[in-house]
């Protein structure tokens, strides 16, 4: 089984133990001030115990106005390094790899929460909800400055003891923002066609590579294509991206796809998967990631095979901490939701991350 074996990042001669990951996800367990929580500790040391081979945290916020929730993770200030090295050495005594996403929510970063309006690459509405917000226009002290942001807290990651970092360029944030013709409509260096509306994310790469030493991972997050409101993205754009991306020296690139086994929306009737198209066009030495719906042993394989080098688990990673260790087993098929909150609690997750996860219909069963 393809996934039980060890994986190497070309680039870096580092290597994996096996080639599950346990993906980043929100779940609202640190401080008010961005410093560690005991939950958050507890919750990703135990999926490194359970056998996982890399382990991403939650998005953490680069900056004090890019915090996209309460009890998110910070690594805007080297208040948050302490927290951040006990995690990393808590993930990597058990031989897993210990990689921070890095996150700045854009105009998905609540006045309520920051403290200032948000901002993002182009003034507009932002409607989540049943509430408006009015989004301002990055300048270009805003620009360079969240730049910087993301190299320092890169910087920091390493300090820390992570073996890398994850540029989170999905799901309607900031720098999905500015990829998107939705959300990014700049007449200026940082718009227009698509290799001005991917400088910021390219910029940052090359921003961490110089300040950080050769062996430390760099990767990035997409969303392939449109999902919910989050607009603007071209699936062939994104192919695109995808080799610009690996031009630039990434060493993974992480596919959201909701589901590893679909294909594009806009190739339906195509005869590869989605990932497959990915797989295809990125150079050899990056690896692909992805997750969505991968609940069994032969979930796992099939996704494989279709050409994902890694295996990202969400929910399944939730449940079940030891996933890895059973899935030494083909035939291993997990229970499937509804959980109870004590099932949870022993799963270790904390009072605020049960309650977060009530949000995901169906997931949550009171006894």
């Amino acid at each position: 089984m393809k996934y039980l074996m060890p994986y190497t990042f070309r680039q870096k001669s580092k290597t994996i133990k096996n080639r599950i990951a346990l993906a980043p996800m929100t779940n609202g367990q640190s401080h008010p001030d961005g410093t560690l929580g005991e939950d958050e500790y507890h919750w990703l040391v135990r999926r490194a115990r359970g056998g996982f081979g890399m382990i991403f945290t939650c998005a953490a916020h680069v900056s004090r106005d890019g915090q996209g929730w309460p009890g998110e993770l910070g690594i805007w200030d080297d208040r948050h390094i302490p927290g951040l090295t006990r995690v990393a050495a808590g993930i990597r005594q058990y031989g897993a790899a210990a990689v921070v996403q890095l996150f700045h929510g854009g105009a998905r970063s609540p006045e309520a929460v920051t403290g200032t309006q948000p901002w993002s690459a182009s003034a507009h509405l932002y409607v989540p909800g049943k509430i408006t917000v009015q989004v301002r226009e990055a300048t270009p002290e805003d620009i360079h400055r969240v730049i910087l942001n993301f190299k320092d807290a890169a910087v920091r990651a390493y300090k820390a003891g992570f073996d890398g970092v994850e540029l989170h360029a999905a799901h309607g944030y900031l720098l999905h923002q500015f990829l998107s013709t939705a959300t990014n409509l700049r007449t200026d260096e940082w718009g227009g066609k698509l290799e001005y509306r991917s400088r910021l994310l390219i910029r940052i790469i090359h921003e961490i590579k110089k300040a950080v030493p050769d062996d430390f991972l760099v990767g990035v997050r997409i969303s392939p294509e449109d999902k919910y409101t989050f607009r603007g993205i071209d699936f062939d754009d994104s192919l695109h991206l995808a080799e610009m991306l690996s031009v630039a020296g990434i060493d993974f690139l992480d596919v959201s796809t909701w589901h590893a086994l679909k294909k594009p929306d806009k190739y339906p009737d195509s005869q590869k998967a989605l990932i497959t198209h990915f797989r295809e066009i990125l150079a050899e030495e990056t690896a692909l990631i992805t997750a969505g719906e991968i609940w069994t042993a032969q979930d796992a394989e099939k996704v494989m095979e279709l050409g994902a080098d890694i295996i990202s688990l969400g929910r399944v990673g939730i449940a079940h901490p030891d996933w890895p260790l059973h899935a030494v087993d083909k035939d291993y098929a997990p229970a499937r939701p509804p959980f109870t909150p004590d099932y949870l609690a022993s799963a270790s997750l904390g009072p605020d991350f049960i309650q977060y996860m009530r949000k995901w219909q169906g997931f949550v069963r009171d006894e």
